[in-house]
């Protein structure tokens, strides 16, 4: 079915919530549908929406501004709500209208702009895929990351992984990333990582306290193992900034392609849940880009790629690699995740 409607799109996220265990966020987003028929601004501008209400996550803007007020402390009523003690949908609808009129104009400029959803956990399945491209490429890596939000995946190198009994990264780092590893474990090949920065159109200073709350608050509320992470990336934020830059994506990764390469270093590109927010000429101008690029990588000097996104069709978050030269220009699926690292199910060999 095409969405072409803000109810479809409401109710497109608010079903997405609930098959990634986020019933909080699902009841949220379905008072929004309540909230269009209120005599508030904000209602009116959800209910007149002119863009793509998935591609744009409009119920997540909104949500997101919503958890901020209860995150302050600005509005004490929601706090239930993200709580999860209040279950019943009439209930939720009648909340978050009130909080929306109180707060209307404050909501409003929440619709501004799209969500920014940094997470920690993602780096899992990008650890788990710099693993397994080890033993075909090696072990050191030079990585470009695409819609890095706050830079906290940037920062991947300072943390410690056991996935599913394969460890790497300092052993004393605060930041310990342990999901739930379904199958079996990706291979322990050594991974060094000489070098790393990415960029946003809105990068996010994690160590503006400001920025860093409004961070948080995109952080659906039934997450809280998330919420823990971030104030530990700010902390490690704090003591070492990500080296981040305000760049479009298509830029950027032209940009990183055109510098030297050190030969035996693989030059690798990644994203997490950012691909669909990109135009579609951006895609095609980063995909002709790295096509480009891997028809002239050697075995001294590799590339790669390694993606976790949305299968649009499935709904499922896949982890897929493809690199140059030896992988026959194909993608290869190396595993299923949460979309906020909760667990990776392993599919590689």
């Amino acid at each position: 079915m095409e969405i072409t409607s803000v109810p479809q799109a409401l109710e497109w996220h608010a079903a997405h919530c609930e098959r990634a265990d986020a019933p909080i966020t699902a009841r949220v987003i379905r008072s929004l549908l309540a909230l269009m028929k209120t005599d508030t601004v904000s209602g009116r501008r959800l209910a007149s929406w002119a863009g793509k209400g998935i591609e744009d996550a409009l119920a997540l803007r909104v949500v997101g501004g919503l958890h901020f007020l209860c995150l302050t402390g600005e509005e004490e009523r929601l706090e239930p709500v993200f709580a999860g003690l209040v279950t019943d949908q009439a209930q939720v609808d009648e909340i978050v209208c009130a909080a929306a009129e109180t707060h209307d104009y404050q909501l409003l400029k929440w619709f501004d702009g799209p969500p920014q959803t940094n997470e920690a956990g993602r780096s899992s399945s990008v650890m788990a895929g710099l693993l397994w491209l080890s033993g075909k490429l090696g072990p050191k890596f030079e990585i470009t990351e695409i819609g890095a939000s706050a830079g906290i995946n940037t920062m991947m190198g300072r943390y410690f992984f056991d996935l599913g009994g394969t460890t790497t990264g300092p052993s004393l780092s605060s930041m310990r990333i342990k999901p739930e590893w379904r199958g079996p474990p990706p291979p322990q090949n050594p991974v060094e990582i000489t070098d790393i920065a990415g960029c946003d159109i809105a990068p996010v200073d994690l160590t503006d306290p400001a920025q860093a709350q409004r961070l948080k608050a995109y952080i659906w509320a039934d997450a809280r193992e998330r919420m823990a992470r971030m104030d530990v990336a700010i902390a490690m934020a704090k003591r070492a900034a990500p080296d981040l830059v305000k760049m479009d994506a298509a830029p950027f990764v032209r940009e990183r392609l055109a510098r030297p390469q050190e030969e035996g270093v693989t030059r690798l590109l990644f994203h997490t849940i950012m691909w669909q927010y990109l135009p579609k000429e951006t895609r095609d101008e980063i995909r002709t880009m790295m096509e480009e690029a891997g028809a002239k990588a050697s075995k001294e000097k590799p590339l790669a790629w390694i993606r976790l996104e949305t299968n649009r069709e499935t709904f499922r978050h896949e982890l897929t690699v493809k690199y140059w030269p030896g992988g026959s220009d194909k993608w290869v699926q190396l595993a299923e995740a949460h979309p906020h690292g909760a667990w990776v199910e392993w599919q590689g060999s």
